[in-house]
């Protein structure tokens, strides 16, 4: 969310920005809408103001007898009733628009954000590790069926398509990559693991963007409760209608939950295997900083998502994202995408963002130094720390032999009891 008086005193600032994401001029509108609402507001305020004055003035001639007068003042106060309920709902209806015009504007980019018109402008920024090069590579669907592990079918009647069914072994990768990948941000990042609420209400969502503009993205209860697309919705509203002492700050929290995706515009899109999955598991990674930490925390939370790729001993690049491909609420993205060799290309594994103040503006999330008066707004952060489903994909892809089976990598041998290969020899 933008604030509005800083629109009006740079709009040519805005409107670059804005137009580095193919918008087109808009804050001499947002600016007009603002000086007719401050003028509805002031003749509002006129009017109650003359109504109280009025007030006051019966009463003094009541208190003398004079009934004439009094009653020829009562008729001017109810032409200021009507007048004053009138100019009400004008700065009302001004207000809604102007805030619903300011909710549908994404964030401003970092001047450093490379120029794009969509993820062909993205940069590379490093790569770790070697691709997979041992002979002839099947995908992870054709591994997880030979193996009676993977099961599309059966989740595609209960639930429909974009759901799969693990079993046995495959099962317990699944959730050890999760635990795995916990223990690695809490043990030794930093982060306090949280279990925060799946379900959530129109506020929160609203907070880190997801609303009003991205509604179809999501799933909706019929109690008016919405299904956390990530965990980044819940943690960061923890700090939502708070003042947070700077003293506290960076404030990094995770969590590992299941999300939930309408994938409304991916119609077509990764139709085959756990790509794409309307539910998923995920560790998320949020950071609540001051503005002059927000910066340094952004190449520290990318850099701790890394570490968990180089543990599994996943090949990885690293991209930052151009200006046509920038999401919603963020300033500037890198994105970690992992190397399928059973798809023969990199894909996306994790996406960590800085926000800025953006979100914290919209779910009044203030920060303060102790001892002073004053409130800022707090910068936010969030990023992947990582997809679970993406990453048992690349494990199953990157560990497979000639056989099918799939050696477990060595990190995750003690949450699998030691085991450390998956088919027919163990499983």
């Amino acid at each position: 969310m933008h604030d509005i008086r800083a629109i009006g005193l740079d709009p040519d600032l805005y409107d670059r920005g804005w137009a580095a994401r193919g918008l087109p001029p808009t804050a001499a509108g947002l600016v007009s809408l603002a000086e007719a609402r401050r003028a509805a507001q002031t003749a509002l305020q006129k009017a109650q103001s003359r109504r109280k004055d009025l007030s006051a003035r019966i009463g003094a001639a009541r208190s003398k007898g004079g009934a004439g007068g009094a009653e020829s003042l009562m008729a001017e106060v109810e032409t200021l009733k009507r007048e004053i309920a009138e100019q009400t709902e004008i700065e009302a209806d001004f207000a809604a628009r102007l805030h619903d015009r300011l909710a549908d504007l994404p964030n401003l980019l970092a001047p450093d954000v490379p120029l794009g018109a969509d993820e062909t402008g993205n940069v590379e920024i490093r790569r770790w590790g070697e691709p997979y090069a041992a002979g002839p590579t099947k995908d992870h669907v054709e591994l997880g069926a030979a193996l009676g592990m993977m099961d599309f079918e059966s989740a595609a009647r209960m639930s429909g398509a974009r759901f799969v069914v693990l079993r046995r072994e495959l099962a317990r990768l699944e959730r050890a990559l999760g635990q795995f990948m916990l223990d690695v941000q809490t043990a030794e990042h930093g982060y306090t693991e949280v279990s925060p609420p799946l379900l959530v209400r129109d506020r929160a969502v609203f907070g880190t963007g997801q609303l009003p503009k991205f509604a179809e993205d999501l799933f909706q209860t019929t109690d008016g409760y919405w299904l956390i697309p990530t965990a980044e919705v819940s943690l960061t509203n923890t700090v939502a209608d708070q003042i947070t002492d700077e003293g506290l700050l960076p404030l990094r929290l995770t969590a590992l939950t299941p999300c939930f995706r309408s994938e409304a515009g991916a119609s077509g899109r990764d139709t085959r295997g756990m790509i794409r999955q309307h539910q998923f598991a995920k560790v998320e990674l949020v950071s609540i900083t001051t503005p002059e930490q927000s910066a340094a925390e952004h190449e520290r939370m990318t850099a701790c998502a890394e570490e968990v790729l180089k543990r599994l001993g996943l090949h990885f690049r690293t991209m930052a994202l151009s200006t046509g491909d920038m999401g919603f609420a963020s300033r500037k993205t890198y994105d970690i995408e992992v190397w399928l060799p059973g798809q023969g290309r990199f894909r996306e594994i994790s996406s960590c963002s800085v926000c800025g103040d953006f979100q914290a503006r919209r779910m009044n999330a203030r920060i303060r130094r102790a001892g002073e008066k004053g409130a800022r707004f707090a910068h936010t952060l969030n990023g992947s720390g990582l997809a679970v489903g993406r990453a048992l994909v690349a494990v199953m892809e990157n560990y497979q032999d000639e056989g099918g089976r799939i050696a477990v990598p060595q990190v995750l041998h003690p949450y699998l009891r030691g085991l450390s290969r998956i088919g027919a020899d163990e499983g």
